[in-house]
């Protein structure tokens, strides 16, 4: 469950997240570069990704 830590939000090269009612969307999902920072970033690990182990 996302805690709001922002962590996605300041670790995307491509501006994918951003932070609605505290929790992390992410709109534009399509400029998703595969990088796994996010998911690598995330301290819940509630951000899953499929091009990522």
């Amino acid at each position: 469950m996302c805690i709001g830590a922002e962590e996605c939000v300041k670790i995307c090269p491509a501006n994918v997240f951003e932070m609605v009612d505290g929790k992390s969307t992410a709109p534009r999902v399509a400029e998703c570069t595969s990088c796994c920072a996010c998911v690598d970033a995330c301290p819940t690990k509630c951000i899953k990704h499929s091009a990522c182990p």
